[in-house]
């Protein structure tokens, strides 16, 4: 197999499961060594026993993304276990479905805080030692939600919206630092998440039945898809592919 990531530190926030997990085993398969960071203790340690025991570098970290501390210690913690992450996924993420007119203040502070600050504080963390290295590549996790509004989801648009031009924003300050930051963004993907995502819309009387999403996207969206395209983006052989978004949607956003 090729070791497009060999020689590199990468860290993935959101890493134990669905999407972040398939990265996690990818971009070790592909000679990553790989900090999984995830507040999902049990699986997150099992998967990097699983990937160690494959011969393989990956180590856990429990934290919270959305709290400073706890972001800072688990930078800390990858920077002392493999060294400054010259990669970094940024993927924790999560969904509020809900009519906007009874959305909360605590819905909103809630999404913003695990869907955008946590990527402003990761990155901000992780960015100096990347820096220092010479350079480094990072990855945000976006969304077709970004440019195609759903019903029930307003609050989850404005946070995939904001990541969509953090990502830009990003690429943009440091391209001349040797820095690249791009986005990915699935569509409706085959995970946990996505499941309760389906479910919730259609309690809330969305289609998004088989037959609506065979009609939006072709099918679900495998979560090793999302991780082939972060690994792309993560590669050389994207050197100069910088500030876009990669729409891993089968043609939703096309159409």
């Amino acid at each position: 197999m090729d070791q497009r990531l060999a020689g590199h530190s990468a860290l993935i926030s959101g890493g134990a499961t669905g999407c972040g997990g398939a990265a996690a085993r990818l971009f070790a398969a592909q000679g990553a060594r790989v900090t999984i960071v995830d507040i999902q203790e049990e699986v997150g340690a099992a998967l990097a026993t699983d990937l160690r025991g494959l011969g393989l570098q990956a180590s856990f970290v429990k934290a919270d993304v959305s709290d400073r501390a706890q972001v800072e210690a688990a930078v800390a913690y990858a920077n002392h276990t493999f060294g400054p992450p010259t990669l970094l996924f940024n993927h924790a993420g999560t969904i509020v479905v809900k009519p906007f007119l009874e959305t909360t203040d605590q819905d909103y502070d809630y999404l913003m805080d695990i869907n955008v600050r946590s990527m402003f504080m990761m990155t901000r963390a992780v960015l100096p030692g990347m820096l220092a290295a010479g350079g480094g590549r990072i990855v945000c996790t976006s969304s077709i939600s970004a440019v195609a509004a759903t019903p029930m989801e307003v609050l989850y648009n404005l946070t995939k919206g904001a990541v969509h031009m953090f990502a830009r924003a990003i690429a943009v300050e440091f391209r001349d630092r040797n820095i690249r930051c791009n986005a990915v963004c699935p569509g409706f993907i085959e995970t946990p998440h996505g499941q309760r995502e389906v479910q919730a819309l259609t309690h809330y009387g969305v289609d998004a039945s088989d037959a609506a999403i065979r009609a939006m996207q072709g099918r679900m969206c495998l979560p090793e898809e999302v991780a082939n395209a972060a690994l792309f983006l993560l590669s050389d052989e994207a050197s100069f592919v910088n500030g876009t978004h990669l729409f891993v949607d089968n043609g939703f956003t096309a159409m």
